[in-house]
């Protein structure tokens, strides 16, 4: 199932009786009894449950062809349809005067340093201000991925709150070339992150699967024994020992849905303020006291989104095959956050 964000809930029309079908969920013979308010909670991404639950009383979601209450208990094979009064606008992107951190450009590709806070595709809840919008706004004619999908020039793609390098391809032949690199693992990725807790090894290697959570589909969990997701291989290394955080390095070997921030958990070291997988809160020197617990929550402030950043990328150029190497700084608010910790553990 494509995801589904806050706005579809919030769609309003006083005429009903002209809907379009966004979505369709079979249950699966394993599902267990659950409210349908929060089933859908468990499948749709930043979305409250005020929302799923408008959505549900208006009407806009049927159970079995049927309207039902927001306590109706989902049953295997329910068939969930959720229809709204406007048509899907996935294949719908809206050129936008957006600057662009343009790092490098030539006739084929271009490398983007992308700001923390912004979408890369419009998808439901970003339907403007994402790196898409501007890359159509800026240039003409980009190639397309996903089997002809409206995701012109992407290759590969960040998260909305993790910042810096993009590669970006400016023709079908450099999409091609750039692919098969991915597709190969030859592309180097460094990110810089910074985690909870002092590392037990200052470097190491987590091969573990990462796939879909069956609890939470916005999340990505970790399947170490293999048997759900698809393999995932995080080199990492520590840079900088602040005690109750670490900065290091990660490099991907492979390039999965949230691969670093699931990883990191899994070793026991989320990252700093990331609240999708628990980084959000003090997991460090909780007993420090209340002094400690105002410093923590001023960091969480200077770096409102979990602390990633897409440092350096490096591949073949896709026509001339020459090896090409960007690297970013950090931006002011993972330096910020660093600077203060360094100042905390240093007179503490």
């Amino acid at each position: 199932m494509n995801e589904l964000e806050e706005d579809i809930f919030n769609e309003e029309d006083d005429d009903n009786a002209s809907l379009y079908e966004h979505y369709r969920i079979i249950c699966d013979k394993g599902q267990s009894l659950m409210r349908l308010d929060k089933f859908l909670m468990d499948r749709v991404p930043n979305v409250t449950r005020n929302k799923v639950q408008k959505g549900i009383d208006d009407g806009y979601v049927l159970v079995n062809d049927k309207i039902v209450k927001q306590s109706y208990q989902v049953k295997p094979f329910d068939e969930i349809v959720i229809s709204f009064p406007q048509p899907p606008r996935e294949n719908v992107i809206l050129p936008e005067d957006i600057p662009l951190d343009i790092v490098y450009e030539d006739n084929y590709l271009l490398i983007i340093n992308k700001k923390p806070g912004m979408v890369v595709h419009p998808a439901y809840g970003n339907w403007s201000g994402t790196l898409v919008n501007a890359l159509v706004y800026h240039f003409q004619n980009l190639p397309t991925s996903q089997n002809g999908e409206g995701r012109p020039g992407l290759v590969h793609r960040i998260d909305k709150d993790t910042s810096g390098l993009l590669v970006i391809a400016k023709t079908e032949l450099a999409m091609m070339g750039l692919a098969k690199q991915f597709f190969h693992h030859t592309i180097e990725r460094t990110y810089n992150a910074l985690v909870w807790g002092e590392l037990k090894e200052e470097a190491g290697t987590i091969d573990a699967h990462v796939g879909r959570s069956f609890k939470d589909r916005r999340i990505t969990d970790v399947f170490p024994d293999g048997s759900h997701g698809k393999n995932a291989i995080t080199h990492y290394k520590l840079l900088k020992d602040l005690r109750y955080v670490s900065l290091i390095q990660c490099n991907l070997e492979t390039g999965r849905t949230h691969q670093i921030r699931a990883h990191m958990k899994y070793l026991g070291h989320p990252l700093f303020n990331d609240a999708t997988y628990g980084g959000d809160k003090i997991l460090r020197g909780s007993t420090q006291g209340s002094k400690f617990n105002a410093f923590v929550e001023n960091c969480f402030k200077l770096i409102p989104r979990q602390a990633l950043h897409a440092k350096s990328l490096g591949f073949n150029h896709p026509i001339t095959n020459e090896w090409m190497q960007f690297d970013t700084e950090l931006p002011d608010d993972f330096v910020a956050v660093i600077e203060k910790w360094e100042n905390f553990v240093k007179y503490e």
